[in-house]
């Protein structure tokens, strides 16, 4: 059996913001806009990897899920604690610096980890972490 990963799921409360930050700031090409309004997905994903895609969507949409579970999704994407995504590159201090000079919110600045990888973290629009990690 031969599985491939083709896209990752993040929530947004705002789709231009989130549009702006994945494509202008993390430099990923926009491959689907699909919705109006808040009701929007987008897919995006790094120019060099057509094939790997993050899918920006509306949180809690589903129709199975009850107010309650809707409450609780906004209260934890509210406080950073939804969705998450980890990223790689092989320069983590130009990416560092380019993310750090718009209004992202910085969580963890560059550092060597006790497991051998070197990290740093933002939050974009909505509250999700980026994790990125330094491969060479």
């Amino acid at each position: 059996m031969e599985l491939t990963i083709h896209a990752s799921a993040l929530p947004h409360t705002d789709p231009e913001a989130s549009l702006a930050f994945y494509r202008d700031v993390l430099g990923f090409e926009v491959r689907q806009d699909v919705g109006r309004g808040t009701m929007r997905w987008i897919t995006v994903g790094p120019v060099n990897q057509p094939s790997t895609s993050i899918l920006l969507a509306p949180p809690a949409t589903d129709p199975g899920i009850t107010e309650d579970e809707r409450r609780t999704i906004s209260e934890m994407m509210a406080k950073g604690t939804y969705g998450w995504i980890l990223l790689a590159t092989p320069d983590l201090d130009e990416v560092f610096e380019k993310v750090q000079a718009t209004d992202a919110e910085v969580v963890q600045e560059p550092t060597a980890q006790p497991y051998g990888l070197r990290d740093c973290a933002f939050r974009d629009p909505a509250g999700n972490l980026i994790r990125i990690q330094e491969h060479k």
